[in-house]
Formats: C-alpha cells, structure tokens, sequence
C-alpha cells in the first residue's frame, strides 16, 4: 500500500523522521501539525510539505492520511495515538510508546481490533550495526555473554520537557534505549534496581539500573545529563567483546576477539532512522498489524522494566 503520512507535532525527531521517510522512498509526507497554526506553517515550509494543521485533531480528519507520526511529547503519546487509531489511521509512536505498560497494553489491543498497524519507533534495533553485533553473538563469536555495560550522556538543556515527570524524565527518553537492546539481545528482564540523583519534582538527572537478563547475562545502565559519559555499550563473553560507540544511533562495531586482532565494521548513513522507515512500509505491504522487530512483547516490556525499577 501507497503510505501518505501525517506527522503529529513539529518536535526535534520530526524532520529526521520525514528525511529518513524520503531517502528510502517509503512514503509520502502529506500533512503536519501543531498546536499553533504559525508554527505548523513555518515548519511545513521548511520541510517542504504541503498541508499545515493548527491542532492534531485536524491532522487526523484529513482523510488522505492513512499513516500517523506520533513525535509529540512522551506524556502526550498514549492519548494522540489512541486517537489516531481512533480516527482509522495506522500508527508510528515515538518511543516510548506509552509512559505505562497498561496504555501500551491498550494501543495494541485497539489496533488489534480495528485491524490497524502500530510500531513503537525504535530505530536502534534497525541499525546493521547492531544487526551485525545480533549475529556475532548468535555464531558464538563472542562465546557465552556474561555481562552489558551501558552508557548514555546528554546536556540537561535538550528538550526541557523532558524533565517534567508526567514524561517519564531522561530515565524514559534515555532508559528504554537500554532496557530494549537487552531485551532484543537477550530476552524478558528480571527486575531491575536502580539508584539515582533526583530534582524537586522526583525526576532523576542522573541514574545507574542494574540488573539481569532472565537468559543470566548480568547489566548496568548508566545515563548522566549533566556528566559527560562515553556513550558506548560494551557486550562481554567468554571468547572477547564488543563495543558500540553511541549505541542507540550506532555507525560501528568493535569487535575484541580473543587470539585475533581488533575488527572494525563501519556503516555510515545519512539518515540512522531510514532503515526503521523501509522496516514500517515493509510491514504494510506485507499486511502485517505489528513489527516482527520492534514486537508488543518488547515495547510492554521495555516500559514495565522502567516502571518498576526498584529506587
């Protein structure tokens, strides 16, 4: 099927998501919204797009759409999504689908029943980067992994919404990284302890979860808006390790296999998000309801793993 996109919200993700979209020729960018006309138009012209909304709802009337980009922010996803299912549209939610795994529950079950698709966006797990690590790891290359060393660092002046708590802080927009690669690697989590430096409002600036895949391969996960980190994931096993520099948009792999020298894998783009726009066209024409990839079960979880961390 022909995708004709609606993008809901002008947010920072937003105009990498229409770039991706348009390099991988995987749909067509009909419409976009906001919650003010000017800045909608301002956008709209920026982005060379031919329709500007001053509300979501509009966006969501307009019947040439039949697929919706959700990129508003986190505590805003459950309800536009659910209105978009709502409206007949198929659904791309910026991740985290949901701030609970009951809203996240709910969408699936909806589109289910209305026999519309719905992707938690989770580029990370689209990159050949990782891809690649997957496949190393599942050839034995690594031998048996023991062990998952995360790190992610961000200036705390990015996105000042995201310290609001009803979004969930940078635990939301930072953590799912984390707790989904693990769950992708190495399936469900056990649940996870985590300590932190909190704001007045109870949002934590900093943080380091700890914990265990159910398969036995231990973790940390460190996220720091104000220290710098190095931004890397380190997987360990019995036979060497790897690393990924900037793991959740990842252009390399590192590999460190015992008795062998240093491999370097490079994939460089333009776009990381283009492979995750060709995976979601790829879905529908196949008439699929849910990514095989990015699935129900990993999106519930990553959010469960989050809300019931252990302080």
């Amino acid at each position: 099927m022909d995708l004709r996109y609606g993008i809901l919200s002008t947010s920072s993700i937003a105009p990498r998501f229409i770039a991706a979209l348009r390099q991988a020729n995987a749909g067509e960018v009909i419409a976009l919204s906001s919650r003010s006309l000017a800045k909608a138009r301002e956008k709209a012209d920026l982005w060379h797009i031919g329709t500007a909304y001053g509300s979501h709802e509009e966006l969501l009337q307009d019947n040439r759409i039949n697929i919706v980009y959700i990129s508003c922010i986190n505590a805003a996803h459950y309800a536009w999504a659910k209105a978009a299912l709502e409206h007949g549209k198929h659904v791309v939610c910026e991740k985290p689908c949901t701030t609970t795994a009951a809203q996240t529950r709910e969408l699936f079950a909806l589109a289910r029943e209305k026999g519309l698709f719905l992707m938690e966006a989770e580029k990370m797990l689209f990159l050949p980067a990782l891809e690649s690590l997957r496949s190393h790891i599942a050839a034995g290359d690594l031998g048996d992994i023991t062990m998952v060393q995360l790190s992610h660092s961000f200036p705390d002046t990015y996105n000042n919404w995201m310290f609001d708590p009803a979004s969930g802080g940078p635990l939301y927009s930072s953590g799912i990284y984390a707790v989904q690669l693990l769950q992708w690697l190495f399936g469900p989590l056990n649940p996870i302890k985590g300590t932190g430096n909190f704001l007045e409002n109870g949002v934590a600036w900093q943080y380091i979860l700890t914990g265990s895949t159910q398969s036995g391969v231990l973790f940390t996960a460190k996220n720091s808006t104000r220290g710098v980190l190095d931004n890397t994931a380190r997987i360990f096993g019995t036979k060497g390790w790897a690393e990924l520099p900037e793991y959740w948009k990842a252009r390399k792999l590192v590999l460190h296999i015992s008795g062998q020298d240093t491999r370097q894998e490079e994939y460089p783009c333009t776009h990381e998000l283009t492979y995750e726009a060709a995976h979601i066209q790829s879905c529908l024409k196949q008439g699929l309801l849910t990514s095989p990839v990015v699935t129900e079960a990993i999106s519930v979880g990553g959010i469960a793993a989050l809300e019931n961390i252990q302080w």
